[in-house]
């Protein structure tokens, strides 16, 4: 079996292109499954996406299935929070190659590696346009950075504390029902293309590329519905 750096880059970008982030379950008030044949039965069969606690978790799977060394952890998604320390809700995925500990994600709607980041302190990473770097705090440990004109910020950080499946379902539930989860306020999705990226934000639908954003709101529940199929793929009832 290939459990090359490069196959776990191809498989990481392709997961990207191919597979959405969303959060259509939560605002809909249907309750989420983490166990992996529920999971396996939403986005492998049912062809739909997830969030962090979702999507990482199958792609964990995924790699272990393949003969993949995988370490899962904890982080704290500092994006959109700057101001207080957030709380930990966010899935990632340590993955070891030969001599080497990676860092891979597939569960994050905004933008973040698209290939695999190694766990070296200082070291940047450019992919295409965007540059990453992950750098240590003595507090919060791993710090997943992007490069936003002169300076690095913070994406989310992270400590080597390996989790059980089971450890993320409070953080999973508190997302699907706290009162200030960021994910129970609308609709989301996001997911790359070829030519940039699609998102959704409640009723609005975004399509980026190097020619600029294109918006679109549909007027119907008919035209959202085909929208929902068209950027991402996703057929709801």
């Amino acid at each position: 079996m290939d459990t090359s750096l490069t196959m776990l880059s191809q498989l990481q970008e392709c997961h990207l292109h191919t597979v959405p982030y969303e959060n259509l379950d939560i605002v809909n008030h249907l309750p989420l499954s983490l166990a992996i044949p529920d999971l396996y039965d939403k986005i492998v069969v049912r062809h739909r996406g997830g969030y962090c606690f979702e999507l990482n978790a199958l792609f964990g799977w995924l790699l272990r299935e393949l003969g993949y060394s995988v370490t899962d952890y904890f982080a704290r998604f500092w994006r959109d929070e700057p101001n207080e320390p957030p709380k930990r809700r966010h899935h990632v995925l340590q993955v070891d190659v030969a001599e080497s500990r990676y860092l891979c994600d597939v569960g994050v709607g905004g933008a973040v590696p698209c290939r695999p980041i190694q766990m070296t302190e200082n070291l940047e990473h450019q992919q295409g346009d965007e540059y990453y770097q992950l750098q240590r705090d003595a507090y919060y440990g791993w710090e997943l950075c992007e490069q936003k004109g002169d300076q690095w910020r913070r994406i989310y950080t992270f400590t080597e504390e390996p989790q059980l499946p089971k450890d993320y379902l409070m953080a999973s539930y508190w997302c699907e029902n706290a009162p200030d989860s960021p994910f129970t306020k609308e609709a989301k999705a996001a997911m790359r293309t070829a030519a940039g990226r699609h998102t959704l934000a409640g009723s609005e639908f975004r399509s980026f590329s190097e020619n600029g954003v294109q918006i679109y709101i549909p007027q119907t529940q008919e035209e959202y519905a085909k929208a929902l199929q068209t950027y991402f793929g996703i057929v709801i009832t």
